[in-house]
């Protein structure tokens, strides 16, 4: 059996990754590297210490409209993560790579751009809004290794990795017909002073 390849090893080990995230919008898994080492890794999740957002930490995610509300989510994005926890421990990733799960967004792309990484290799796509995409392209061409898709065969649960909005529970008014009947008979043997009463002739 061939051996396999670098950036197949490391997207995987990114979706191993991912099955610690704790959100209720997309799981994303990252996995920082340097010099073919993995020095982070990082899950998208609320800050340490913090009620999960599966158990209505994040009011944001609670309410989510899918690409929308960034700046009012207290969920820190995978790639984030793995920045931050290198940063943390004086870990220098200068000229390293980053393996995600999904494409990063605006935010992660700026922060990946500034920490020096060389490239962006991801497993599925994301692409912001029509009118925002030249913007994201500006940004993309300043990784001199380039953003890339990695192909490998992903068998996690499609309705984990990204799951359907939750739409409130609507209330069921009640039935008309049994109260209005009740209503009438009541009346009618209880008539109010002055009413005239229908149908007793």
């Amino acid at each position: 059996m061939a051996q396999m390849g670098f950036d197949q090893y490391f997207m995987k080990i990114a979706t191993a990754v991912r099955k610690r995230a704790n959100c209720q919008g997309r799981k994303v898994g990252a996995v920082l590297v340097v010099k073919h080492r993995i020095v982070s890794t990082g899950y998208n999740g609320v800050p340490e210490g913090m009620k999960n957002c599966e158990d209505g930490g994040c009011d944001r995610c609670a309410k989510r409209k899918p690409g929308a509300g960034y700046d009012n989510c207290i969920c820190v994005h995978a790639e984030e993560n793995a920045l931050l926890t290198a940063a943390r421990f004086g870990i220098t990733v200068e000229g390293g790579l980053i393996y995600t799960t999904l494409q990063p967004c605006f935010w992660c792309m700026k922060a990946l751009h500034q920490a020096g990484i060389r490239a962006v290799y991801y497993l599925e796509e994301w692409q912001p809004k029509r009118p925002f995409v030249s913007q994201y392209r500006m940004i993309e061409a300043r990784f001199p290794g380039g953003v890339k898709p990695v192909k490998i065969r992903d068998r996690t649960n499609r309705a984990w990795i990204n799951p359907p909005k939750r739409e409130p529970e609507r209330r069921r008014s009640p039935k008309k017909t049994g109260v209005t009947t009740v209503n009438m008979q009541a009346a009618a043997a209880h008539p109010r002073p002055g009413r005239v009463q229908h149908g007793g002739r």
